[in-house]
This record gives structure tokens, C-alpha cells and sequence, in this order.
């Protein structure tokens, strides 16, 4: 059984998406409450940002960062959510291997700017407590750039590394994810180990 494990699969083309095991009977149901929150997210993000850009009066700190939170959401949610959806409408299992790993880039990427995103919302609101008569002095529009700016260039370079050293991995012996999405599908796979649930 170990040797069958640790047969590496070294280049594969596709990986399998399995949905969620168990429920496949009831993935049309399950897409339900997904496509309802993903018309949500969509139309919600893009009315912030709609109602920010025709509203002068705001235009400040807090609205931009406000406006760079509702951009991650949207980006996040449109990373995972298609496919999701079309396994549960379509069957549509497959994914290439490069998309795989541009989907992990751009959800744990995003991820980390949404983090750094909500630390800028609490200096933000820190500032204007403790400080609130420096506070359009102390945050200027040149600075809540250069926040902007540090927030995406560490969340796209922090995941990196990472995603450059798992393309040299050797694989294991099955592309079958038993997920929704490439999320985590190579943090099981190092040295050869194959958790027992993904044995065919």
C-alpha cells in the first residue's frame, strides 16, 4: 500500500475537482445559497464602489479603503465562485494545471491584501479617534496610496515563492482534489504521502 502511495505523479496536465464528496446528489441544492451569495457579493462590492466614485463628499481615507476591500471581495469571490458553480451546474470537473495554480495565486494572494487592507481600516479609524483634529493632515491621499500601494505589492509577492516552489514538486499518484477549488490541494501531497480518502 506505501508503495502505491508514493508513485509520483509528476506532471500532470488536469486535476479532478470532486465538489464536495458525499453530497453529490445534492450539489444542484447546494449551488442554491453559493449563486445567491455570489449575485450578492458581486452587486453589492460594485455598488460601493459605484456610490464612492459619484459621491464627492466621499472621497476620503476611509472610503478608499472601503472601495480597496470591496475590489478584493470581488476578486476573491470571482476566483472561486465560477468554478464552483460549474461543477455543481455542469459536471464540469476538470482544471488545468496552470489554472490551478493561478487560482491558488489569486485566493491566497488576496487573502493577504484583505488583511492588510482591514490593518490600513484600523490605523485609519485609530487616527481619526485619537487624533481627529490631524487627522485629513496626517492621512493624505499621497499616503493612503502609498498603504494601497505596500498592501498589494506584499500580498502579491508574499505567496509567490511559495507557488514557484510547488510547481517542482513531484505529485502524488492521483489528480483528484476533493475540494471545490485548488485551495490547498499540495500541502498533503509533500514527500510522496497520500492522505488515506484520496486512495481510488
Amino acid at each position: 500500500m506505501s508503495e502505491y502511495n508514493t508513485t509520483d505523479f509528476t506532471s500532470p496536465s488536469t486535476f479532478i475537482l470532486l465538489g464536495i464528496p458525499g453530497l453529490e446528489a445534492a450539489h444542484v441544492w447546494i449551488s442554491i445559497p453559493f449563486c445567491t451569495m455570489y449575485i450578492i457579493a458581486i452587486f453589492g462590492n460594485f455598488i460601493i464602489l459605484f456610490i464612492v466614485k459619484r459621491e464627492p463628499s466621499l472621497h476620503g481615507p476611509m472610503y478608499y479603503f472601503l472601495c480597496m476591500l470591496a475590489v478584493t471581495d470581488l476578486v476573491l469571490s470571482t476566483s472561486i465562485l465560477p468554478k464552483t458553480l460549474s461543477i455543481f451546474w455542469f459536471n464540469s470537473r476538470e482544471i488545468n494545471f496552470s489554472a490551478c495554480f493561478t487560482q491558488m495565486y489569486f485566493i491566497h494572494s488576496f487573502l493577504v491584501m484583505e488583511s492588510g487592507i482591514l490593518v490600513a481600516m484600523a490605523l485609519d479609524r485609530y487616527v481619526a479617534i485619537c487624533n481627529p483634529l490631524r487627522y485629513s493632515t496626517t492621512l493624505t491621499n499621497i499616503l493612503v496610496a502609498k498603504i494601497g500601494l505596500a498592501v498589494v505589492l506584499r500580498g502579491s509577492t508574499i505567496v509567490l515563492p511559495y507557488l514557484l516552489l510547488a510547481r517542482q514538486w513531484p505529485y502524488c499518484r492521483t489528480n483528484i482534489i476533493p475540494h471545490t477549488h485548488c485551495e490547498q490541494i499540495f500541502s498533503n501531497c509533500v514527500n510522496g504521502e497520500l492522505p488515506t480518502t484520496w486512495i481510488l
